[in-house]
């Protein structure tokens, strides 16, 4: 795919939504020719997007003493086990933290509990904590995750990815485009071949689709 004709469309797409009193996000749509029933085909990664989400992601972190020092100056949202604790007499609660945050931290000895308590509710929404030691840095893992999004699929061969926002520029959104098939390129077993249509569209506006080569 070349990156100059992902720009057209994202163009097309932004020219072709109306003005919101809001910032819409860019989507990309893809739609895979695979087998679901094959768990091989069955996607659930992080890919960093070169030109950042610009609306960078919101993080939550389940820690206790130092790592929760650092997190409270890093994060969004931090939970100690004394909350998560709380959050399993809360179910409500503990649903709208999981809609509310893009990724999730956890102190690695309070995953059992987490698992628990939380796994119900995040695991489905293929949002489980990723494991840190107590002593690990939090900045670059964070500072990694902001700027990242979740590739998944289900039981259906289509995933949904935010890719920017509408007012990056039209390369800084291409370029995150193309992060996305360079990694289908890589993780498909027929590469882009697999891909069946993918489409461009902002939060608000009619969708346009992409060629994949």
């Amino acid at each position: 795919m070349e990156l100059e004709s992902i720009v057209k469309v994202v163009k097309e797409a932004k020219e072709k939504s109306k003005k919101r009193n809001f910032i819409q996000s860019i989507d990309l749509a893809v739609n895979l020719d695979l087998d679901m029933t094959k768990p091989e085909n069955r996607l659930n990664e992080e890919i960093i997007l070169p030109s950042g989400r610009g609306k960078p992601a919101k993080i939550a972190v389940i820690a206790e003493g130092e790592l929760a020092v650092q997190a409270k100056e890093l994060a969004e949202l931090v939970l100690s086990k004394k909350d998560l604790e709380d959050l399993a007499k809360n179910k409500r609660k503990a649903k709208e933290i999981a809609k509310a945050y893009d990724f999730f931290i956890a102190q690695a000895d309070l995953m059992p509990l987490i698992g628990r308590i939380l796994g119900p509710i995040l695991g489905p929404r293929g949002k489980m904590p990723k494991p840190v030691p107590p002593n690990a840095q939090l900045k670059p893992i964070i500072e990694r995750l902001r700027k990242s999004v979740r590739i998944r699929t289900k039981d259906k061969p289509n995933f949904h990815v935010p890719v920017g926002t509408e007012n990056m520029g039209e390369e800084e959104i291409a370029k995150n485009i193309e992060a996305v098939f360079k990694y289908l390129d890589r993780k498909l077993e027929r590469g882009l071949a697999s891909v069946k249509s993918a489409y461009v569209s902002l939060t608000m506006g009619p969708s346009v689709k992409l060629e994949v080569k």
